[in-house]
């Protein structure tokens, strides 16, 4: 697209008590992306990379200001989930359909597997530790609603580190990368875990309970509240490092499949799946 496209208009939805106001806009416009965007992740610069821009197994670019363009295809038969960036500033890709981690340089655009597990099901989301340089996986089985949950290392080796949960999806560090958290969307349970200096995991304890609907992706903010998109419901809730509830925005769409923060924090950005777009929650308040 060559132009920016920031529409802004109210959304009213029928809730208990009341008529619940939208608190996000648009970016761009619906179905800019398939329904399987999903994985955002922002540079130093502030552009945002999302996987599926108007076909499956590609990653779009999309500016602040709302233009967007096609920056790599996948390989064949390659289809992204979760992308972060590393401190080389390369992105780590989840190839769900192909149980790998791409790396992609974005000067080159050279796509390079990272890492592969023929027994993962599919790596879903992604955490990346900057002190250890470790990638914590999710890996869920959703006809059976199971999962897994990986620890993938610098020179691509693949450790299972829990082989019999739920649905595992949504995965983040804290800021200090002392805390792991991990969702588990058909059960409605959030997970954490202390993190040690070599990466490895342990005392893990349920911090959460949701209840209806459903958790996908998480995102940390540099206070370590846990912001978490509630899939069907249309909103995103936002927990303090402990578990306690903070607030909660409402969306537009019904079905948001993870989120990005501006570099500044003052933005945060959401993929809808429903809707094939980015909408923008302003954290200024």
């Amino acid at each position: 697209m060559k132009k920016s496209f920031i529409t802004i208009y109210t959304l009213l939805l029928l809730g208990c008590g009341g008529y619940l106001q939208a608190q996000s806009i648009d970016l761009l416009p619906e179905k800019s992306f398939t329904s399987g965007i999903e994985g955002p992740a922002t540079d130093k610069e502030g552009n945002i990379y999302v996987v599926n821009f108007g076909k499956e197994g590609t990653i779009g670019k999309v500016s602040p200001d709302g233009k967007a363009e096609l920056f790599v295809e996948l390989p064949a038969t390659s289809i992204g989930n979760s992308i972060r960036i590393n401190p080389k500033g390369h992105l780590i890709v989840a190839d769900y359909t192909n149980h790998n981690l791409l790396e992609i340089d974005p000067a080159t655009k050279h796509i390079k597997v990272y890492a592969h597990s023929g027994k993962m099901n599919q790596p879903n989301d992604l955490a990346l530790s900057s002190l250890t340089g470790i990638i914590y996986a999710s890996d869920p089985n959703w006809k059976e609603t199971k999962g897994q949950l990986w620890a993938i290392y610098p020179d691509g080796a693949c450790k299972l580190i829990e082989p019999d949960m739920g649905t595992t999806n949504g995965i983040e560090l804290s800021p200090d990368n002392k805390t792991l958290y991990v969702n588990e969307s058909a059960q409605l349970n959030l997970w954490k875990y202390d993190v040690d200096s070599k990466g490895k995991l342990s005392n893990k304890k349920l911090i959460h309970k949701f209840e209806g609907y459903g958790l996908d992706g998480m995102k940390c903010d540099k206070n370590g509240n846990i912001y978490v998109t509630r899939y069907d419901k249309g909103t995103v809730e936002v927990l303090n490092p402990q578990g306690g509830k903070i607030k909660e925005f409402t969306l537009k769409g019904k079905q948001p499949s993870n989120l990005t923060f501006s570099p500044d924090e003052t933005k945060l950005y959401v993929t809808l799946q429903d809707r094939g777009t980015i909408e923008i929650i302003n954290l200024k308040q």
